[in-house]
This record gives structure tokens, C-alpha cells and sequence, in this order.
């Protein structure tokens, strides 16, 4: 009998370690020579999803992924990398809820689009900055070259549609380094990450609408920082009928003011 209860006491004691060890690895303190992909994993019943980066860690440079689990708010971004007709749609489904998107751009969209962009702040969204030429940020280690990326767009921006950029950065494809956040404080911005999205960005490959609706339904959450691509046509067609159901759950829309004040 002693022996069994031994057995089950060190048994026990070896599941507290590994746990702690599993605990340890799925919420890593951010280490100085490791190049990041932003991850999470969803979580059935509309619980808000776990991260493998300690979120509390990443606020520490201005970085934000997702909000208080107690607040029925979602956050809609959406990363803009060129017009194919679909972006507009988007944006009018927006006013027509009259609900408030972030739009992180590239220098393409600043050349090429000038009125569509002018027509998002007039009607009350927010432009932010994906970089120049979306580059892998976490390759550049000199802070003038990154500096560059960074604040290039947002001159560019202030040139040509007379407005200041918001002071919100989302790295390209999500990655990123500790170096980066850290540049990316410097340089006054702060880094948004999401905790809800799903593979939208392949032009031809979209998925089924319905599916996609119920898909993102079941994985809305409290504090939903979303992220969705604008040129997608499966977005264009359901995100009318997407913020219906949203606000028909009893969400409401936030700006990303709010998020990381």
C-alpha cells in the first residue's frame, strides 16, 4: 500500500513539472535572438484562443493581440495590400453598419488608391502602417534601414492624402523579433497583432460563405482583435451579414484607441 502511494505521489509530482514545463513553453517570455511568427490557437465555445507568446510580456513593448475577456468588443482590422475591387465593398459594408475598421497599407495602396484612402479617414476609419514593401522586418537589424520602412509609408501618407498616419503598425505575416518590438516602441508606434482570423488571402483558393460565416462565428470571442484581408471576395460578399450577426450576439465594435490605452 505504501509503495502504491509513493508511486502515485511522484507520478503526480512528474505531471506538476511537465505542466509547468508545457505552461512555461505555450506563453514564452520573448528571447533576443529568435525570430517570431504570430500564432494562436482557437478554442471551442467562443472562449478567447491561447497564444504560445506571454501576452503580458509583448505589452511591455506596445503590443497588443486581443482585449478584456469580460467585454463583448471585437476589434476589426484588415491588412491592405492592393485594390482588386473587393477592398471598396468591404469598406461600404462597413459604413453601411456604420461600424469603425483599422486598415494597415503599404506604399502600393498610397500610389494607387489615394481616393479610396482619403474616403476611409473621411468616414471615420483608421489607416495604419504594414510597412513600405512588406518585407520580413525580423531580417533588418539596423535601426535606420528599419526606421525607413517604418517611417517612409508614413510620410509618403502625409504627402499624398494630407493626414497623419495612425501611430498603429502590424508587421508583415505576423513576424517579428524582440528587436522589432522594441524599434517599433521607439519609433512611437504600437505593434497590433489579432486573435481571430482564417485563410482568406488566397485570391484563388476562397472558401465557401456560408461555411466561412459559421466558421468565424464559432470562433468569435470577448476582446476579438479580427484580421481579415479586404481584397478577399468571400469577405467582400459576407461581411455585411457577418457585423449583422456579430451585433445580433450583443458585440459591439471598438477602436484600437481603446484597445491599448
Amino acid at each position: 500500500m505504501k509503495k502504491t502511494t509513493k508511486f502515485l505521489l511522484a507520478a503526480a509530482a512528474i505531471i506538476f513539472v511537465l505542466n509547468a514545463i508545457i505552461s512555461v513553453s505555450a506563453h514564452e517570455i520573448l528571447a533576443d535572438s529568435k525570430n517570431y511568427s504570430w500564432y494562436f490557437v482557437p478554442v471551442k465555445d467562443n472562449g478567447q484562443p491561447s497564444f504560445d507568446i506571454n501576452l503580458d510580456d509583448i505589452k511591455n513593448y506596445g503590443a497588443y493581440a486581443i482585449g478584456n475577456k469580460n467585454d463583448k468588443v471585437l476589434y476589426l482590422t484588415f491588412d491592405f495590400g492592393y485594390e482588386n475591387g473587393n477592398v471598396k465593398k468591404c469598406l461600404d459594408a462597413l459604413n453601411k453598419n456604420n461600424v469603425k475598421g483599422t486598415f494597415f497599407i503599404l506604399d502600393n495602396v498610397i500610389k494607387s488608391n489615394p481616393e479610396l484612402l482619403k474616403e476611409m479617414i473621411e468616414t471615420g476609419h483608421t489607416v495604419a502602417n504594414h510597412t513600405m514593401k512588406h518585407k520580413n522586418m525580423c531580417n533588418i537589424k539596423n535601426f535606420n534601414e528599419y526606421e525607413k520602412e517604418i517611417t517612409g509609408l508614413e510620410k509618403l501618407f502625409e504627402e499624398t492624402i494630407g493626414h497623419k498616419m495612425a501611430k498603429y503598425y502590424r508587421p508583415p505575416k505576423g513576424e517579428f523579433t524582440k528587436q522589432n518590438l522594441e524599434y517599433n516602441k521607439q519609433l512611437g508606434y504600437k505593434t497590433i497583432f489579432w486573435s481571430l482570423a482564417y485563410k482568406d488571402w488566397d485570391n484563388d483558393s476562397q472558401p465557401d460563405r456560408a461555411a466561412t460565416i459559421k466558421k468565424m462565428l464559432d470562433r468569435t470571442h470577448n476582446g476579438a482583435v479580427v484580421l481579415l484581408h479586404p481584397t478577399s471576395a468571400t469577405n467582400a460578399a459576407i461581411l455585411d451579414n457577418l457585423i449583422q450577426e456579430w451585433k445580433a450576439l450583443g458585440y459591439r465594435f471598438g477602436s484600437l484607441d481603446e484597445l491599448t490605452k
